[in-house]
């Protein structure tokens, strides 16, 4: 139905072959986008390069969003070799493990600011460096969870810096959409990725998920990624400011 053939997208988050983002990225890939990969550090990348590789990936640079050098390369590099970006995938999110184990109570302000400022805050700062080159419109989306909307046990302070994610999300959406330009949550179950491996119990949440959702199956990184290849297409173009919940109908049983 759609075709994102001479698209120019970048994701930022792919961590290995399980984590959204590459799911994000293949699915973009497959529907004939251009793809700008980044890695978070030299530890990273020999994980992420040859995944990044093998979709083709035009560009493939470190990224590590508390580096406004790194990001300022990034940005002068897709400026210089394609002059605009279609599709901006955000889906990265850190809490120190101190901080996301306690109590939301506990939390201390140094955790919370550093989850607030990696999580959402950064959000913010690509598409700021986004903007300008999507003159013709785009589209920006991150990755939340249902943890943001309802307690979700072990998720802790991860829930309020998502919800925030989400309101942030809206905000822009409604800012930027005169200029043609659509801002998106992606908000996947419970899935199996390695940030994910990180929440207390995150087993347990996985099978009560499975049981729970009306499909009796969890999301999938291609599940989430077909969703983002369409979100990124013209046909979805009127749509904004959504979280869009990609989960076997796990969000809607009460």
């Amino acid at each position: 139905m759609f075709s994102l053939a001479g698209q120019k997208a970048l994701v930022i988050g792919v961590a290995n072959d399980h984590s959204i983002a590459h799911g994000c990225a293949a699915a973009l890939r497959a529907q004939g986008a251009d793809l700008a990969i980044t890695y978070l550090n030299e530890k990273a990348e020999p994980h992420v390069r040859p995944l990044a590789e093998a979709l083709g990936a035009e560009i493939i640079m470190p990224l590590d969003v508390r580096d406004e050098a790194q990001a300022e390369a990034l940005f002068a590099e897709i400026t210089a070799r394609w002059g605009r970006l279609d599709t901006l995938v955000h889906s990265i999110a850190f809490c120190p493990k101190d901080d996301l184990h306690g109590r939301v109570v506990d939390c201390s302000a140094e955790g919370f600011a550093l989850a607030m400022d990696v999580s959402v805050h950064s959000f913010l700062r690509m598409i700021r460096r986004a903007e300008p080159l999507m003159p013709h419109g785009g589209t920006c989306m991150t990755v939340s969870f249902y943890g943001a909307e309802k307690v979700v046990e072990h998720y802790n302070v991860m829930g309020p810096v998502k919800a925030a994610l989400e309101a942030t999300m809206r905000y822009v959406a409604a800012e930027l959409g005169p200029r043609g330009i659509s801002v998106h949550a992606l908000s996947p179950g419970p899935l199996r990725t390695r940030a994910a491996s990180g929440i207390a119990e995150f087993d347990e949440l996985l099978d009560r998920a499975a049981e729970r959702a009306p499909t009796s199956m969890l999301a999938s990184i291609e599940d989430v990624g077909a969703y983002a290849a369409f979100l990124a297409s013209r046909e979805a173009f009127n749509v904004t400011g959504g979280v869009h919940h990609i989960d076997g109908g796990y969000s809607i049983i009460g």
